[in-house]
């Protein structure tokens, strides 16, 4: 049996830009990608914290170390430049190695730089 985990984490991201005139997306930073092992076109689902938005887009990769993270696509009627947003991947994976799985986490700071790398406390 295999179970949906939490793969990778951008926390508290700020949007730095919003497009609708695009096929749709959202254009992350690619060292923030590698940082977290987000890899191009993979499907990622976003939580926005201004306004409790949650939506399902793919990654694609931004300019190497610009902290961009914009909204394209119907995903830039979601959100607005500024707003703080959770960027989340998951992976399937058999029960039996769930336990000793540690997401990749990083915390952004306000110009979307690493602030801190996190690893969630489990508690059984």
């Amino acid at each position: 049996m295999f179970v949906s985990m939490l793969k990778s984490k951008l926390h508290r991201a700020v949007v730095t830009g919003c497009m609708v005139d695009y096929e749709g997306s959202i254009e992350i930073d690619t060292s923030l990608m590698k940082a977290v092992g987000i890899v191009p076109y993979e499907k990622v689902l976003v939580a926005n914290l201004a306004n409790g938005n949650r939506f399902e887009t793919y990654a694609i990769p931004g300019k190497k170390d610009s902290g961009t993270i914009a909204l394209n696509g119907a995903a830039a009627l979601l959100g607005k430049k500024g707003d703080l947003v959770i960027i989340l991947s998951f992976m399937l994976m058999p029960v039996s190695k769930s336990a000793k799985h540690h997401p990749r986490i990083l915390v952004l700071d306000k110009n979307n730089r690493p602030a801190t790398k996190k690893k969630p406390a489990l508690k059984a």
